[in-house]
Formats: C-alpha cells, structure tokens, sequence
C-alpha cells in the first residue's frame, strides 16, 4: 500500500515551504515520491517553487483551475491513480487552504483508490503570524484542520519573538476548544524549520492522524478568492511597499497572503509576504505575476494599486 500524507494549512501558512523540505528528507530515504499540488485557483504558482524536487526525481501533478466541487474532485482522484501507476511508494498532497479534510479520507475509501492507498499522516501547517481576530469562518477552518493532525508545525518562528509564537499556540488551541476538541501539546512542534533533524522528520512522518468527531459550522465555504496581476513589471520594491499597502488596509478585505515572482534586471525573485512578514528573494526561474489571497477581498480596491482601473 502507498502511504498517503496530507500537508493541510490555512492559505499562505506555508505549506509549499515544508513539502521541500519533507518531500527531500522522504527521497534521502529511498523514497519514490510523487507530490500532489491540489489549488482551486485558476493558475498554481506553488508548483515552480517544487522544481528542484522535480529534477531530483519527484513526480509532481497538479490541479488547477477553477471548476465545481464534483469536477475537482474527479480531478484529484485521477492524478492519484496516475501517481500510483507511476510506481510512487509515497505521495505528498498539498489540497487548497479552504479544503475540507473529510473529504481527503473519503477519497482514499473509494474504489479504485482503496486498493493502493493508506493514509500516513496529516500534518498541518500554522502561521507563525497567525491573526488572533480571524473570522468565525477562519478559525472553524483551522481548527478543523490542527483537531485532526498528527503534527501540528508552527511556521516562520526564527522570525518571531517566543512571546508571538506563544500566543499563536495559545490562538490555534483556543479555536479547537471552540470545537468542543482539544490538540496535544506533544504534537505541536514549534522550533526553526531549519533546526528539525531527521529524528524529527521521522517523527513527524509517523506521527498518523486524530480521529476526531465534531460538529460542521459551515456547510459551504464561501468568502475566500484569489485575485491575479500578471506582467506588471514591478520592481522589487514596489511589489514590496504595494504588498504591505494591501495588507494595512482593511478596504482590501481580510488579506492572508501576498506571493509570486518579480523579474528586475534580468533576474528572478520570489515574493513571499503575509502579515509583517516581507521577503523577494532570488530564484532561478519564475513567472511574471502576483497573487493577493485572502477573505472578503474587495477586488477594486487591491487592482488600484497595481495601477489597474478600479
């Protein structure tokens, strides 16, 4: 049987940052591993940030593309048999930020998939600069989602004080407790991504997942978009100051995250930017677009300021 994780998160928590990281220590290993990048938006920039892992021997397929919820999800259940004929010993699915994680064991019950896959473990990913006022709809998301993992990795903390990291568990924990749920300490890891050691990736591969039963608040998840600039030829700094303007203003909607790819004389960067969290650094390849993700987004106000008609 293939063994199947789940690396869930709210959007822009970092998830495609741990897969790297996950994804190499599972080929170190001996793995054959295939990665399942499963977005609901029209255009998957996640992937080019997996290339490396390409070129390493990864199988990566992806789903992109706007379309109903039954067409998604014939969608993801094809790639997972491709992944399967292609030989994978272990699969990474990366779902979008707003996906249901019932449906990910559903899946893995159905026939043809049944027959080759076994759940490994869910591991999600939580802002290191998580929001403490998130929305009812949000913070049912993300306990949704830590109720029912085996490790719970908190993200960005070398950029926090231990008193921010702190409050970001004590948040995460609270929203479970709104579930009528708790989470283990013990599985929540809040250390330097850079610091973990094979031991603890080990750890965290075998971690498995929480049966956990409670209530659904929300029926239909609404609210939550992403909105595309693409060839704006911004400098690093513009995309920058424009990434920080769109989050300090609430006009925008509840913005989560700020990401894409800025070419400035000849060279690639990755921008990368959620709440008081801003970075361009350099990449080998890219694509010439940005990505405003969040909740409520009021479209008119963000496209004036990357000069667009409002």
């Amino acid at each position: 049987m293939i063994k199947t994780d789940l690396i869930t998160g709210f959007l822009g928590s970092g998830k495609t940052t741990f897969i790297k990281k996950y994804a190499g220590y599972m080929l170190q290993k001996g793995f054959k591993v295939g990665i399942l990048e499963n977005d609901h938006g029209a255009v998957n920039v996640d992937v080019m940030l997996l290339e490396e892992l390409e070129k390493a021997g990864c199988i990566i397929e992806t789903i992109a593309g706007a379309c109903d919820k039954d067409c998604h999800m014939r969608r993801f259940k094809t790639k997972l048999i491709a992944l399967a004929m292609s030989g994978c010993d272990r699969v990474i699915i990366e779902p979008s930020g707003i996906f249901d994680i019932d449906e990910f064991f559903d899946s893995l019950r159905e026939e043809p998939l049944d027959r080759w896959y076994e759940t490994g473990s869910v591991i999600t990913i939580v802002d290191g600069a998580l929001e403490e006022t998130l929305s009812p709809q949000s913070r049912y998301l993300l306990a949704s989602q830590c109720v029912c993992a085996g490790s719970v990795l908190i993200s960005r903390t070398q950029l926090l004080t231990t008193e921010q990291t702190k409050n970001t568990t004590d948040n995460l924990k609270a929203a479970v407790r709104e579930l009528d749920c708790t989470v283990d300490e013990s599985r929540i890891i809040a250390k330097s991504w850079d610091d973990l050691t094979d031991n603890d990736m080990e750890a965290i591969s075998r971690s498995g997942y929480v049966k956990a039963s409670f209530v659904k608040k929300f029926g239909n998840i609404s609210g939550y978009s992403s909105l595309y600039f693409m060839n704006k030829q911004l400098s690093r700094g513009q995309a920058l100051d424009i990434a920080e303007r769109v989050f300090t203003d609430r006009d925008c909607g509840n913005v989560f995250r700020v990401k894409g790819f800025i070419c400035e004389n000849g060279l690639w960067y990755q921008l990368n930017a959620a709440r008081d969290i801003y970075s361009a650094a350099p990449i080998e390849n890219g694509q010439d677009i940005i990505i405003v993700i969040g909740e409520n987004l009021n479209k008119s106000k963000i496209s004036g300021y990357f000069g667009e008609e409002k």
